[in-house]
């Protein structure tokens, strides 16, 4: 049997969904498993309590003990660059690694990686998030040089909420931003059940949909040096990018 390869996610604390995604995500790789640390997140919001949350000396505590399973690779798996700006992911990494020796990556910082590998430009997001935040957000990929052609966000803001969004709702959403054609569609945001919905809705509507959960577990495969084409039924990224 290979050797066992242990990844660690970071997790937001009123997050039900991407714990049990990724398990189910892994189940085809049984010598991968992934190991969960929780800090406090409950609101999603542009307000200083809301974005005092992400403060790193939170999440480098909960790293910190995370790494004590010896992990391999260990990613940030949430959103919150998106609106913060992807510096705060970039330095957020850099820290991770001095502080634990673990290679490190990030959900969002995953999703810019792979949109430059495809080339992809004209993009769409599906999220829960308020208007302001979706609009932070549509400004700094547009700043980044992306296109946001189209976008569905249903305005909630308490984090637990997001993981009771029906998969038919997520769906409908995605169609809908499916007809402005984009080069790519982002489900944004790892407390939303996307990412069970991709393969089947990848092929109903010829685009590559990159789930946020998806991109952590996809990045954190990568440096553990594991080839995530062995991952099958949760799309194309996992397949066609590497």
């Amino acid at each position: 049997m290979p050797r066992r390869t242990l990844i660690g996610m970071l997790t937001p604390s009123s997050n039900t969904a991407l714990e049990p995604i990724t398990t189910m995500m892994l189940a085809g790789l049984p010598e991968v498993t992934a190991h969960f640390g929780r800090f406090r997140v409950r609101t999603i919001a542009l307000s200083d309590a809301a974005l005092g949350q992400f403060d790193r000396a939170n999440i480098l505590a909960a790293a910190d003990l995370l790494a004590d399973a010896e992990l391999h690779a260990i990613a940030w798996n949430g959103t919150s660059s998106s609106w913060l700006g992807f510096g705060t992911d970039e330095t957020l990494c850099r820290e991770l690694t001095a502080t634990t020796g673990i290679p490190a990556g990030t959900s969002v910082l995953a999703i810019n990686e792979i949109l430059r590998l495809t080339g992809a430009r004209d993009i769409a997001f599906v999220t829960p998030y308020t208007d302001d935040v979706q609009a932070r957000i549509d400004a700094n990929y547009a700043q980044a040089g992306f296109r946001v052609v189209a976008e569905q966000h249903l305005g909630l803001s308490h984090n637990f909420s997001f993981s009771e969004v029906t998969p038919e709702a997520i769906a409908g959403m995605v169609r809908a931003v499916a007809r402005a054609r984009p080069q790519a569609i982002i489900p944004l945001c790892t407390n939303l059940k996307a990412a069970p919905l991709v393969e089947a809705l990848e092929a109903e509507t010829g685009i590559p949909i990159y789930d946020s959960i998806a991109t952590a577990v996809w990045k954190c495969l990568k440096l553990a040096g594991v080839d995530t084409r062995r991952v099958r039924g949760w799309g194309r990224l996992f397949q066609e990018v590497q």
